[in-house]
C-alpha cells in the first residue's frame, strides 16, 4: 500500500497554534490530539492515522492507554525504543478524565517526545479536565496537531457527512438519495455512516433514490418524513392513511412528531425571506436544497396557519412524552390541524 501524499495543513483558528486537519484525511505527529465529542470521525481519524503509519512500516507496535485509569510510568514505557527500532502508536483514550498522574507524565512528554512515537490523545471535550495538557498541546509543545471532531447535529451538517463518505469512495449517490439516505438515520451518525459504508459496499454503479427506499425505506424517520410532507401539502387524507401505516408498522409518536416539528421549524425559519437561496442558507446553515424545498412547503401558508402548526406540534410534543394518556390521538390531531390548515375540529 502506498502512503497517501503528504498535505500542508490547514490555516489554523486563532485559538490554537498548532496546524488543524481533518479526519477524513488525518497524517501523524508526534502529538494528535483528537478533540471533540463525534465518536464515528474520532474513530476514523485514529484508524486513518494507524493505516498511514502501518503504510509507511508494517512493523508499527499499536498500543492503548487508558488516561482516567493510569499506570505510572506507561506513556514512556510504550514510547520507548524497542530493541529493533520499530515505529510506535499509542492511543490514549479518555483524556477528558485524566488522572493527576497521567497529566503530570503527559505534560512532561510534551517536552520531549520520543523519536518514531505518535501519540493519540482523545479528548470528548465532556469535561474542562486536561484542560492544562491541551493548552500546552495547542501552544505548539511537543510538535503536535488537532484533529477537531464538533457534533453533527444540523441537517446540513448530516448531508455534508453522507456526501463526504460517498465522495471518499468515488461513488456517485442521486441527489434525491442521498436526501432520502439521510433523512433515515437523523438522530444516529454513526448508524448513517454505516448505511452509507453498505451502500458503496454493495451497490455497483451509481446510487439511486429506488436503491435507498429498498435498502432503508422501512426506518422509522422515512415514515414519519412521509407523513409530515402530506400533511404540510394539505393531502389530509394521504396524510391520514401515511400515518396509520406508520403506526401499524411500529413506528414511534415521539420521532413522528419530532419530524413534523422539525419541517414547520424550517419552513418558519425560511418564510418571509426573499434572498436568493444560497445566501439564506448560508446565513441559516442549511443547503440549498432545504431551502427551496422549505419555500415549496410554505404554498398555501401564511403567517396565521404556520404559527397555528407550531403550536400544534409543542402541544403534540409534550403529549406524545408523557403528558397524554392517547400518544396516537395526539399526533392525529397535530396531522389534521397541519393538513387543513385549521383549529381542530373547527
Amino acid at each position: 500500500m502506498t502512503p497517501a501524499p503528504r498535505r500542508s495543513a490547514s490555516r489554523t483558528p486563532a485559538r490554537s497554534a498548532i496546524p488543524q486537519q481533518s479526519w477524513r484525511a488525518p497524517q501523524p505527529a508526534p502529538i494528535v490530539l483528537v478533540s471533540g465529542p463525534e465518536e464515528i470521525c474520532a474513530e476514523r481519524a485514529t484508524a486513518g492515522i494507524r493505516d498511514y503509519l502501518r503504510a509507511e512500516d508494517e512493523s508499527l507496535e499499536v498500543s492503548d492507554l487508558r488516561a482516567d485509569d493510569y499506570a505510572p510510568g506507561s506513556l514512556l514505557g510504550l514510547t520507548s525504543p524497542s530493541l529493533f527500532g520499530e515505529p510506535r502508536l499509542v492511543r490514549v483514550g479518555g483524556v477528558e478524565k485524566c488522572s493527576d498522574a497521567f497529566l503530570t507524565e503527559a505534560l512532561a512528554y510534551l517536552e520531549s517526545p520520543q523519536e518514531g512515537a505518535t501519540v493519540v490523545l482523545r479528548h470528548t471535550g465532556a469535561s474542562v479536565r486536561g484542560k492544562k495538557l491541551l493548552d500546552a498541546i495547542r501552544s505548539g509543545l511537543g510538535g503536535g496537531v488537532e484533529i477537531a471532531c464538533p457534533a453533527v447535529k444540523r441537517d446540513s451538517d448530516r448531508f455534508d457527512f453522507a456526501a463526504g463518505e460517498f465522495q471518499a469512495a468515488g461513488k456517485r449517490i442521486a441527489p434525491a438519495a442521498l436526501r432520502s439516505l439521510v433523512g433515515a438515520f437523523t438522530d444516529d451518525l454513526t448508524e448513517l455512516a454505516a448505511a452509507c459504508q453498505q451502500l458503496i459496499s454493495d451497490v455497483a454503479g451509481d446510487i439511486g433514490e429506488q436503491t435507498v427506499e429498498r435498502y432503508y425505506g422501512g426506518r422509522v424517520e422515512t415514515t414519519a418524513f412521509t407523513v409530515a410532507d402530506t400533511a404540510i401539502a394539505g393531502r389530509y387524507g394521504d396524510a391520514l392513511v401515511a400515518l396509520r401505516h406508520a403506526l401499524t408498522s411500529g413506528a414511534d409518536p415521539v420521532p413522528l412528531v419530532a419530524a413534523i416539528a422539525s419541517k414547520l421549524r424550517t419552513m418558519a425559519r425560511v418564510a418571509g425571506s426573499r434572498e436568493p437561496a444560497a445566501a439564506l442558507a448560508a446565513r441559516l446553515g442549511m443547503k440549498d436544497w432545504q431551502v427551496d424545498r422549505a419555500r415549496r412547503d410554505l404554498s398555501g401558508w401564511n403567517e396565521a396557519s404556520l404559527g397555528l402548526a407550531i403550536q400544534a406540534a409543542a402541544r403534540a410534543d409534550a403529549e406524545v412524552k408523557g403528558a397524554s394518556r392517547d400518544a396516537v390521538f395526539a399526533v392525529e390531531r397535530l396531522v389534521t390541524v397541519i393538513a387543513t390548515r385549521a383549529p381542530y375540529g373547527s
